[in-house]
């Protein structure tokens, strides 16, 4: 085991890909000599040169064309958007093109792409940087939708990715590259994708969350604990596209209450989606309405007021009392 950040065990796992198969390919804009604006690839050029790791034009539909075309071709691509909120520039190659490639063939191509993309809040970035779109691309069939929490995800995550043969939407939030480390193995392991992970224990009430709010709701968990004895278990999803439903209900059939944070904008989320999902199949389960936590339905504000508009831990406790006093 190795004492990793999460962008370290991202960049291990493309180097441990790299290695693996001739046909692994990184590109973006400057992610080779650089080694990306977060240096997410950095050395990757040097070690396997720039036929396998190379810059592209700054261009995200290019990017996007590049990558569908190769992985016709027999290639996994590794295709950087260099922010999440740029997507909208390569969205065609993605949802019109790659998402269709096994359906329109009838099963003869398949696009095994990852388009790894940074995104999120809590950074004080620039406008359009720190949009969180993954609603987006859960609602495009076709797509897999995968958001580590921390460094020994992020890499079993990444190389399921890569070894993927449809195309996968792998979102690494900003503030977590380097907030921290854990344990990750140097050899090669892989997580399944849509499979969940319950982070935290309990038998009162159900968080599922994904992403920087794991850290968020596992926060909020303890100090309500400390507060009035509540044992929250607290699931993260890990994978939002497919999205493990039963996971959740077999801890919604122990807890008999849940609540759901995502740092997106509260309206057609992930959120809205698995609150959907539990009222159909088990609704009579439930002792209280399933309550969302997220970001207001506004523009992603500038800097100076992005920690008042991101979901805290006062505000998942207040939904956590809310439900458990219904």
């Amino acid at each position: 085991m190795s004492q990793m950040t999460m962008i370290e065990a991202i960049t291990n796992a493309m180097d441990t890909e790299l290695a693996k198969d001739t046909n692994v390919l990184v590109f973006g804009e400057d992610v080779g000599l650089n080694g990306g604006v977060f240096r997410a690839t950095s050395g990757l050029q040097q070690k396997y040169g720039e036929e396998r790791v190379f810059d592209t034009p700054l261009g995200e539909s290019g990017i996007g064309g590049l990558a569908v075309g190769l992985g016709l071709q027999g290639f996994r691509p590794i295709a950087e958007i260099q922010f999440f909120g740029f997507v909208f520039e390569v969205f065609d190659s993605i949802a019109s093109q790659a998402a269709r490639m096994r359906y329109r063939s009838g099963g003869r191509f398949t696009s095994p792409i990852t388009f790894r993309s940074p995104f999120g809040g809590g950074v004080k970035t620039p406008e359009n940087h720190a949009d969180s779109l993954e609603g987006l691309m859960m609602q495009t069939p076709g797509l897999k939708v995968v958001i580590p929490s921390n460094p020994y995800d992020a890499k079993g995550l990444l190389i399921s990715s890569i070894r993927d043969n449809d195309p996968v939407i792998f979102l690494e939030h900003m503030k977590l590259y380097r907030s921290f480390r854990g344990e990750v193995p140097e050899e090669s392991y892989t997580i399944p994708l849509g499979q969940a992970s319950v982070v935290r224990k309990g038998n009162d009430v159900t968080i599922i969350t994904y992403g920087a709010m794991v850290h968020t709701s596992l926060q909020a968990a303890e100090e309500i604990e400390k507060i009035r004895g509540t044992q929250v278990e607290v699931i993260d999803l890990r994978t939002i596209q497919p999205l493990d439903i039963d996971t959740i209900m077999t801890s919604i059939e122990k807890t008999n209450r849940a609540i759901v944070v995502q740092e997106a904008q509260k309206t057609s989320g992930i959120a809205a989606e698995v609150i959907a999902q539990i009222n159909e199949k088990g609704i009579d389960l439930l002792e209280a309405p399933v309550l969302r936590v997220a970001s207001p339905d506004t523009i992603y504000p500038f800097a100076q007021i992005e920690d008042e508009w991101i979901p805290n831990p006062a505000r998942v406790i207040e939904a956590l009392n809310t439900v458990l006093d219904y």
